[in-house]
């Protein structure tokens, strides 16, 4: 990639500190570019030619293109908004002998735990409150370096340079402020989002990595980001759909970013719920189709499934395949898993190379 394209990819997870705001982000440029937002609770009209996306809790959105000619096939590429964080917990504050306080946490996804300490963090995500209309949501942010997660030092434990096995309920929680802090947590969470106090209901609200992303090595050939998996792929397939719009096709093109990979897919907006399925039969019918007609575009289709990989590490080559042994800037990985982690086949490889070659 050239630099103009890795420093908007960067711009953009600077300003995405959670999948609540990938989605947020997301349907800010479709809605510029000229999409039309469909609520999954209402009637939809969908014209041939046109560009639409629709979201399921804040955190899912899909978009697509429709063709001006019927359609033939859907071309779909999916990744997925969320990363691997740590989860404010309901009633989040612990006092440490009336001088510290510090907010409970649990993990969500996997990550190497101790790349959390000593850095500048905050918090982001979503409230839940009363109006009196009903109950609303709203993405909060608090866009400054808020709390850490101190490590203990090496005088106090000799043996951290020998491995720590690694507590989240005691090792993790991080350092909110001293104790004049107590009891202000949700009051600074309201004050965020805007709201009464007393009107705030819920929140689903993670820590984030306050280190802005980096253009690095000897040619600036290299770059580090947080939150690359998997915002990196998210980001290139929804600016990959926009981009292409109007190019003109017997397929019906979609980018699809699902929520709660990191912790198997399975809520009611992953990628093993019906929100893709609901979202494609919708299209169809939309368009005249019948399940017969469906069933022949889903066969006739095809579907990227987009996420990082790892590259051959220089401190640890044997930790790599002998033969497969992808590196840093030499192109596309094809990920291949014999018990169908990855469902590629040879088919699927053959098929995705001759996109790239093309």
């Amino acid at each position: 990639m050239d630099n103009k394209t890795i420093n908007g990819l960067i711009e953009f997870i600077d300003k995405t500190p959670t999948c609540f705001h990938a989605v947020e982000n997301f349907s800010a440029m479709l809605d510029k570019s000229g999409f039309t937002r469909l609520f999954e609770d209402r009637k939809w009209d969908i014209k041939p030619g046109g560009k639409y996306y629709v979201c399921r809790n804040g955190s899912t959105i899909a978009a697509f293109v429709i063709p001006k000619k019927p359609f033939k096939s859907f071309m779909i590429a999916a990744a997925h908004s969320d990363s691997p964080s740590f989860k404010i917990k309901p009633a989040p504050e612990i006092a440490v002998d009336n001088k510290y306080v510090k907010l409970s946490v649990e993990k969500y996804g996997g990550m190497i735990i101790s790349s959390w300490l000593d850095r500048p963090l905050s918090i982001a995500g979503r409230t839940a409150f009363r109006t009196p209309g009903g109950i609303e949501v709203k993405n909060v942010n608090i866009d400054r370096d808020l709390i850490c997660i101190p490590s203990l030092a090496i005088h106090m434990d000799g043996g951290m340079n020998e491995g720590v096995k690694w507590n989240v309920r005691t090792h993790m929680p991080p350092l909110f402020g001293d104790y004049s802090s107590k009891g202000k947590f949700e009051e600074l969470i309201a004050s965020t989002a805007e709201i009464a106090q007393d009107k705030l209901l819920g929140y689903d609200l993670f820590l984030y990595n306050r280190d802005r992303g980096k253009i690095w090595g000897f040619n600036d050939e290299y770059f580090s980001c947080p939150r690359i998996d998997d915002l990196q792929c998210a980001y290139s397939a929804i600016t990959g759909l926009i981009n292409t719009a109007d190019i003109e096709t017997e397929a019906v093109r979609a980018a699809v970013i699902f929520d709660n990979e990191e912790v198997g897919s399975g809520s009611k907006q992953g990628a093993r719920s019906t929100f893709l399925w609901d979202t494609l039969t919708r299209v169809n019918e939309e368009l005249g189709g019948g399940r017969s007609d469906y069933i022949s575009a889903l066969a006739s289709g095809f579907m990227l499934s987009a996420d990082n990989a790892h590259a051959v590490h220089p401190n640890n080559p044997d930790k790599a395949d002998p033969n497969n042994r992808p590196y840093m800037n030499d192109g596309v990985v094809i990920k291949y898993n014999a018990n169908q982690r990855y469902v590629t086949d040879s088919v699927s490889e053959a098929i995705f190379k001759e996109i790239c070659e093309r």
